[in-house]
């Protein structure tokens, strides 16, 4: 009789990976597991790093002002490192988001929960996918709401580039480089010790003097092939210079650098290359993944380009290419071509209109 009665259980509500819940369990797993994400913070990444967001803030935007310059750069720094940025649209501009949760139906998101950052802390917003611009890279079929930064996808050199750096910074702060061993004749101990205590401390000096009858065991031909013995370590024999440079191939790779760029021997010719392979190969298809994104949201037509404001493109190709398009355009006007017969033929190569060329 009195089950009749009986209070319903609650209902228990868990949070996703993306909320404060993931964010602390995410930072005991690192401090578990050991120091991650140290490549980060090297200069080879931030390298990278500021060429996105320089090439972001270049681009041309039309049919957006709210995609201003500031935004753009916030919004490629955030897709380098993270892989993602969330922009909440109000009226006053692109909001970013410091932290979001979402849910999710057929694998599109349907509403946000946001974090904004603000001077005195950090306050929720939610809001429905329409007002959120959220651009995502590096998504994969089990997740396609979610992106990952260029490290998250190449973790093994990731790892190795901070191991490197981290190893030898231990190194040149630690190791005792430029020191030497300096045999002496023998004297009294009190002599010896007197002279240590002169080069204790003294890195790139002598840290320690022993007596040339100690440094050959006693022997009575002290003097014979001694020389001051170097404490420096040899780390040519441990390719530390090509394993970090490997490294760091990799990583620039990672975020469609061509390592030629930070090569001290390159030239022009290279440094153009490199910016029209970074321009066309990464910062426009993501771009375009943006403008799609805009449209969608701000409902008119967007277009980012990257290509132009960084003159990624061969200067003299270009130019030989537009004297050859006048001069056959002058030589079609003097044979009577019609207009007609010459997209025609433009299409044959990929430059008349509707050559579905893309």
């Amino acid at each position: 009789m009195f089950g009749l009665f009986k209070r319903k259980a609650p209902i228990e509500t868990r949070s996703s990976g993306a909320g404060y819940t993931g964010l602390m369990m995410a930072a005991r797993e690192g401090f578990i597991s050991g120091g991650q994400g140290v490549a980060e913070l090297t200069a080879t990444v931030q390298s990278c790093v500021s060429l996105w967001e320089g090439g972001f803030a270049l681009a041309d935007v039309q049919g957006a002002p709210i995609l201003d310059r500031r935004t753009m750069a916030l919004i490629a720094r955030a897709v380098a490192l993270r892989g993602e940025a969330v922009m909440l649209i109000t009226e006053r501009g692109l909001l970013p988001c410091a932290d979001w949760d979402l849910s999710t139906r057929d694998g599109t998101p349907k509403a946000y929960r946001l974090s904004l950052s603000d001077a005195g802390g950090a306050r929720s917003v939610t809001a429905l996918a329409a007002e959120v611009l959220h651009l995502r890279i590096g998504s994969d079929s089990v997740s396609p709401w979610a992106g990952s930064a260029p490290l998250r996808r190449a973790p093994l050199s990731a790892s190795l580039l901070g191991e490197v750096e981290t190893a030898l910074r231990d190194v040149y702060r630690d190791a005792p480089l430029g020191s030497t061993i300096i045999p002496l004749p023998e004297g009294s101990v009190d002599d010896m010790d007197t002279m240590r205590q002169q080069f204790k401390g003294r890195r790139g000096a002598s840290l320690l003097i022993e007596g040339v009858a100690q440094s050959t065991a006693a022997g009575m031909n002290p003097n014979i092939g001694k020389s001051p013995d170097q404490l420096s370590p040899d780390l040519s024999k441990s390719m530390t210079v090509e394993t970090l440079a490997a490294a760091r191939h990799a990583i620039e790779m990672a975020f469609g650098v061509l390592p030629g760029m930070f090569n001290h021997a390159s030239t022009g010719p290279v440094i153009r290359e490199g910016q029209r392979h970074l321009a066309g190969w990464t910062l426009q298809p993501i771009a375009a993944l943006l403008a799609e994104e805009a449209t969608v949201k701000l409902g008119v037509e967007v277009s980012i380009d990257t290509m132009r404001p960084v003159q990624a493109y061969d200067v003299g190709g270009r130019a030989r290419a537009l004297s050859t398009i006048v001069k056959a355009l002058v030589e079609a006007k003097g044979a009577g071509i019609a207009p007609g017969d010459l997209n025609q033929a433009l299409t044959l190569v990929n430059w008349g209109e509707g050559d579905n060329a893309v």
